[in-house]
């Protein structure tokens, strides 16, 4: 009911999507009244929906001395006052109030009732009953933890203010920066910090200690997002290997970096001056054993590559898996070999055989043990006879060279290694968990040296030859392509065959690197399958033509090769700061790149310096240092003079050297080695 229906009343009360509003009444009729309030604005108004019709106080007075009433109203007592049926608001106000409750006392019980939904539920028309018991005490509990929720937040937002970080927001410190619950009292306590001190959210963490190392940070944080159940393997069977394979002529050997322990891939040379030599690409198999579908593909299928940082690497396989089947220097290992004869004189290729074999390890070669004696000039003087596989490492030079210049000549220009390679050697004790203020040695080395020639060439021939005979089988793989040189045109993943026009190969499917990538472990079931069925191959393989499988493999792939990547590139950019500060460098030579990027000479370093922006992209230049940001990963810097170009004289400086330094600035490098072990060779750069 509404109380005090007169028409002689001057102002109406009334409620509007939940608000209650008050105005002077111009003008009704049976069904609508046209109220003015305060501001001037007529706003036409349903009969139904006014709740009180009053000749004073004035509406904005009223709403005022209400709105202070309800907050005074005791709920309890008021609950025990109200009938156990449905009332009107102005029938409570009489009981609350008394007899002589006036339109204050009336407006205040209404919007006290409206107020407390945990205690009386709205009927509407401006009736309520009041809630059962259990259902208040219910309510009243949730909102008294409510305000010690909201005194918690106040008192972790206080503290981090004052530069202190209580336990519990570090607990949460990744899930709060990278995927925060924003109704969580930690997210919620350090956005009000933030805005209490008008800083950003991480600023304010860092200055309270909650992030102790930046190191850990970073990597803490990878883990959170790509391995938020840990690093440990689940349980899993061994594979072991269900047929006796035929033991190979071969002898076979590695060319890995001494840390390596998932060697993939050997090579062999037989038949050195007979006219016919036979070249063999031994892949490591575990594809023989290891299935589809079972514990250890499912691991596989989960972590989809190794992953690799300086110092350190999370492995695709189980150790136990690897060990198994990596290509160890003594043993006769399972492999997948490639037989590819070239004529001796004119290196024109004869003949190429795929078989399932064990290949006698006879040695595994070590980069870092071998690139200062196989060389340019060695291998143009003569290596001596007393290295191991003399002839045969000649022999591959002089083919990978070949094989090099018939590429590039389909590509339609040389590749172009001009920047060197880096290996990064974190002084940490074996085993020892990497803190972040070890000392770091960062050594560059040159791409494309001999040695990373023959494997890089060897693994191009086999993925190419692998991945044209899969077509010709008809069973489905994993390629990778690119359609042109063009700028902008990227590589891509798919399951068609198709030109790589960077690498200068008809179709390319990664199948050297099964114990390392999930993609070759796919392509070598698939290889299996055509070794063992021939040109049936496409209905014996794991996967067929369409299969939504591969489909999810690839776009999985994709996306967690892209975060290893960019964890990878983000940590090899921390150890380029940290060597800078360790080393006291204050300057340095670089090249400009483009919008006021610099890329620096000895380390793989991208970063924004103040004055590079006007200079022509190639530009030499020497860069002063300011603050290294090892959380943030930016660096400040100004160039300070322009250098001599080749063949050029000295420049005078471009930027003077009291210009303050870029904004920050966060970008991959592009480096392609991850410590002392790299990961799966790679094609070569595209342009």
């Amino acid at each position: 009911m509404r109380l005090g229906d007169n028409r002689r009343s001057m102002y109406a009360l009334y409620e509007d999507a939940g608000k209650f509003l008050a105005g002077r009444v111009m003008s009704e009729t049976d069904s609508s009244l046209q109220i003015e309030l305060a501001s001037g604005k007529r706003a036409k108004v349903k009969a139904a929906a006014v709740l009180l019709r009053f000749a004073s106080p004035e509406p904005d007075a009223l709403l005022a001395a209400a709105a202070k009433i309800a907050a005074e109203i005791d709920l309890d007592l008021a609950w025990e006052f109200a009938p156990e049926g449905e009332f009107a608001f102005a029938q409570l106000a009489r009981d609350y109030f008394g007899a002589s409750t006036g339109n204050v006392q009336q407006a205040g019980a209404l919007l006290g009732l409206f107020g407390a939904p945990h205690y009386f539920r709205r009927l509407g028309k401006g009736n309520f009953k009041k809630a059962p018991e259990e259902i208040v005490k219910a309510a009243l509990l949730g909102i008294e933890r409510k305000k010690q929720v909201a005194a918690q937040i106040d008192a972790w937002s206080a503290e981090l203010a004052a530069g202190v970080c209580p336990p519990a927001i570090r607990e949460q410190l990744y899930k709060i920066l990278f995927r925060p619950d924003k109704n969580a009292p930690e997210y919620k306590a350090v956005v009000d910090a933030a805005k209490n001190t008008g800083r950003a959210p991480l600023d304010v963490l860092k200055t309270a200690g909650a992030i102790d190392s930046p190191y850990q940070f970073h990597w803490r944080r990878f883990l959170f997002e790509n391995f938020p159940k840990g690093t440990a393997f689940t349980p899993f069977e061994l594979p072991a290997l269900k047929d006796d394979l035929p033991l190979g002529e071969a002898r076979a050997f590695s060319i890995d970096d001494s840390a390596t322990t998932e060697i993939d891939d050997a090579l062999s040379v037989r038949g050195l001056g007979s006219g016919q030599v036979t070249v063999g690409i031994h892949i490591a198999a575990p594809a023989l054993a290891v299935a589809p579908e079972s514990g250890v593909d499912r691991i596989a299928r989960d972590r989809l590559s190794t992953v690799y940082i300086p110092g350190h690497k999370l492995t695709m396989l189980p150790g136990a898996v690897v060990d198994t089947f990596t290509l160890r220097e003594g043993r006769a290992s399972p492999v997948v070999s490639l037989y590819v004869s070239f004529d001796e004189a004119t290196l024109e290729r004869v003949s190429s055989e795929t078989k399932i074999e064990r290949v006698l390890i006879a040695a595994n070669l070590r980069h870092d043990k071998l690139d200062s004696v196989i060389n340019e000039a060695t291998l143009e003087t003569g290596l001596p006879a007393s290295l191991p596989f003399a002839a045969e490492l000649t022999f591959l030079h002089g083919l990978a060279r070949s094989l090099k210049a018939g590429r590039e000549a389909v590509r339609g220009k040389p590749e172009n290694f001009n920047r060197p390679d880096y290996a990064f050697r974190v002084d940490a004790a074996d085993g020892a968990a990497i803190v972040g203020d070890e000392r770091v040695e960062i050594v560059p080395r040159l791409r494309g040296s001999p040695l990373d020639l023959m494997v890089a060439e060897a693994m191009i021939l086999a993925n190419s030859t692998w991945g044209g005979w899969l077509a010709e089988c008809g069973v489905p793989a994993i390629y990778r392509s690119q359609a042109s040189l063009a700028p902008g045109v990227k590589v891509r993943m798919g399951l068609r065959p198709g030109p790589h026009a960077g690498i200068g190969v008809a179709q390319y499917a990664w199948s050297t690197s099964p114990l390392r990538r999930y993609v070759d472990l796919v392509n070598q079931w698939q290889l299996v399958a055509c070794v063992r069925h021939g040109r049936t191959a496409a209905l014996a393989a794991p996967f067929r033509a369409n299969d939504v499988k591969l489909h999810a493999i690839v776009s999985d792939f994709d996306a967690a090769y892209a975060e290893y990547n960019g964890l990878q590139s983000a940590i090899e950019r921390y150890w380029s700061l940290r060597s800078l500060l360790q080393d006291g460098v204050a300057e340095l030579d670089a090249a400009v790149m483009k919008d006021g990027l610099v890329r620096a000479d000895t380390l793989p370093l991208v970063f924004r310096a103040a004055g590079a922006e006007s200079l022509p992209r190639g530009a030499r230049v020497r860069v002063r240092l300011g603050a290294a940001d090892l959380l943030t990963l930016d660096l400040n810097a100004s160039v300070i003079a322009r250098l001599a170009e080749a063949g050029g004289a000295n420049e005078t400086a471009t930027a003077d050297d009291d210009e303050p330094a870029a904004g920050p600035l966060a970008i991959a490098v592009d480096v392609a080695d991850a410590g002392p072990e790299s990961p799966p060779v790679a094609e070569p750069a595209a342009a």
